[in-house]
């Protein structure tokens, strides 16, 4: 801790006697570096941070420093009353732009953040208030008192101050509960829903950042020169802001800080032979992606981990899985009716009817067991019942609401809790990280304190990480906190996904074939836990091929098939029924089970037969 407070205390020095050893035209140079140093942070924060593809970063760049332009030189505001203004309209264009990632993700964002980038620099090309193709002269220089800003190297620090105070609040949202969100909706924005996570109203919040800073320097850029015309805002300079980011690396905030000066600086130089610089620019993004996607900040991330697997040394070598300490039993269920009801649910995918009538009833402290062959439904019903499918038809009540049309962070935030058949942990986060995600439980519309009540914010970090250390020793976790999930054991992941699950405090639990992969020890290692659940007053319903597992544990079963409920009841009276025998078990799988057919079972023998 020491000496980053060191390197930092440095750093602000070195930066503070930066102009001193300087030319004119060279801090004219740092002071552009700046300016594009804010743009890449906000860029970062909503593609690297928040994995939403904005190629609409220039467009704020320039609302910024034509609102400026325009309420100085046309309404006669001053210049920082207008930069007020020109924030709050980047800030709502920003909103207006990430209206898309609502509806679509991917390339087809991108495109369209493009679009609106082009729709933006068309009319500014040719609209008569913004000075059309000439653009606007003549914009005041900011006043402070006693402070010539004129002078580039008094405006440095003015710079200098706005992206100290910029790049500190994106690390500050980066590394507490808002920026852990952003991160896992950019890794799984399924899981991340299912933890509780806001993703509609994240998704607005990664372009509202990224629409603040842009917008921060547009009004430098139009302070510093006094000037705007629409080439300082063209698509070639989107792009090589692009490039800034994908080279310094777009998930760490210093990388794209460091991509963006070194970038600004490299321009200057080969400005005389700026041909071959631009397809400089683009042979080294490319090589960038292919060898090195996480860009120049996490080169030292990948020389570790290298000179690891040369020397065969790891942080985990010394680690263990502990025990699992049983939660303390809580009292019995006191709920009127039942805890989860769904009534003649049906599914359609395209002409497909995966779920068909599907009615199903589980009292607060149940262990419930689904069953059923591949295909018949399962998975789509914890789907339309964790609200990621919304049914066809038919109802789904959950404590006694109508949960049918909720989405998965309402419900979540309601008391429901899942895993999934295919591991969904946030791979670029660590353990702790993953519990800390569910364990948020705050809405989103409460990051306004991130603006105005930072220590509010620092007291839930810190409540934040003491229940997460326990949450951790209760699963045995502990020796693997701060590693990455994917370098663990397929078995601890198991335990981790459940373990995150539970950290939402849930009323009920979903477990999707969580005894997949597991060996006998993690089988029986997870009976105890899941009846430790339910004893801690979490009503818990799963989904599982393991019969043994399922006869077990569960004291009772609903049966699927192509869709439909064709049995429910006790494990005795499942397997009893000669329609579960004939579509999923079959006399083999209960002699397995260590269970004969049982009388009413039995199929008559083809003597029999010809006697009847």
């Amino acid at each position: 801790m020491k000496s980053r407070i060191t390197a930092v205390l440095a750093l602000v020095v070195a930066a503070g006697a930066l102009p001193y050893g300087l030319g004119s035209y060279t801090i004219h140079v740092v002071d552009i570096a700046l300016i594009y140093a804010l743009l890449a942070i906000g860029m970062g924060l909503a593609m690297g941070i928040s994995g939403q593809i904005n190629l609409a970063q220039v467009a704020f760049f320039g609302v910024g420093a034509y609102c400026v332009a325009i309420l100085t030189t046309n309404n006669g505001y001053g210049f920082w009353a207008a930069a007020v203004l020109a924030v709050l309209a980047t800030v709502v264009t920003g909103l207006f732009v990430g209206i898309p990632a609502l509806r679509m993700q991917s390339h087809y964002l991108g495109i369209v953040t493009l679009g609106l980038a082009l729709g933006f620099i068309n009319w500014i090309t040719n609209a008569d208030i913004s000075g059309g193709a000439d653009g606007i002269s003549g914009v005041p220089v900011p006043t402070l008192p006693g402070i010539d800003l004129s002078s580039e190297y008094l405006y440095y620090y003015l710079e200098a101050v706005v992206f100290g105070l910029g790049l500190v609040f994106g690390l500050f949202v980066v590394h507490t509960s808002l920026g852990r969100r952003l991160r896992a909706m950019r890794d799984d924005a399924l899981a991340a829903g299912a933890t509780g996570a806001e993703i509609p109203l994240l998704r607005m919040t990664a372009f509202v950042l990224a629409s603040l800073y842009g917008g921060l320097a547009g009004i430098l850029y139009a302070g510093l020169i006094r000037y705007v015309a629409p080439e300082t805002f063209s698509l070639g300079n989107m792009f090589i802001l692009l490039a800034m980011v994908i080279i310094g690396g777009r998930r760490s905030l210093v990388g794209c800080v460091v991509g963006a000066i070194g970038l600004t600086l490299v321009r200057e130089w080969l400005s005389d032979f700026s041909t071959y610089a631009q397809l400089g620019y683009g042979a080294v993004v490319v090589l960038m992606v292919v060898f090195a996607p996480t860009g120049l900040a996490g080169v030292p991330a990948r020389l570790r981990d290298l000179y690891r697997r040369r020397f065969g040394r790891t942080s985990d070598d010394r680690a263990e899985l502990r025990p699992f300490t049983p939660y303390t039993p809580g009292p019995e269920p006191s709920q009127d009716g039942p805890l989860l009801q769904v009534a003649e649910v049906s599914k359609d995918f395209r002409g497909l009817r995966a779920l068909d009538e599907v009615s199903l009833t589980v009292d607060a402290g149940e262990i419930r067991g689904i069953v059923g062959p591949n295909g018949s439904g399962k998975t789509t019903l914890f789907n339309v019942v964790s609200g990621f499918y919304r049914a066809s038809a038919g109802t789904v009540r959950f404590a006694g609401a109508d949960t049918t049309r909720a989405r998965p962070y309402a419900l979540s935030l309601a008391g429901v809790a899942r895993t999934f058949q295919n591991l969904r942990l946030f791979g670029q986060l660590t353990v702790r990280e993953n519990i800390l995600v569910a364990l948020d439980r705050t809405r989103t519309y409460t990051i306004w304190q991130y603006a105005l009540w930072q220590p509010g914010v620092i007291r839930r970090e810190r409540r934040l990480r003491g229940a997460a250390q326990s949450v951790l020793e209760r699963y045995g976790l502990v020796d693997f906190a701060e590693a990455a999930p994917a370098s663990l054991p397929y078995g601890i992941q198991r335990r981790i996904e459940i373990a995150r699950a539970m950290a939402t405090r849930p009323r009920l639990l979903l477990l999707d074939e969580p005894a997949a992969g597991l060996n006998g020890e993690e089988v029986q290692q997870l009976v105890r836990i899941v009846r430790s659940i339910r004893d801690s007053g979490t009503t818990v319903v799963l989904i599982e091929h393991n019969m043994g597992l399922v006869m077990s544990l569960c004291e009772k079963i609903t049966v699927l098939s192509s869709g439909k409920v064709i049995a429910e009841g006790t494990p005795a009276e499942v397997v009893a029924a000669p329609e579960v025998i004939e579509a999923y078990l079959g006399d083999s799988d209960l002699s397995e089970l260590g269970m004969s057919a049982p009388p009413s079972a039995e199929r008559p023998s083809p003597a029999k037969e010809a006697t009847s």
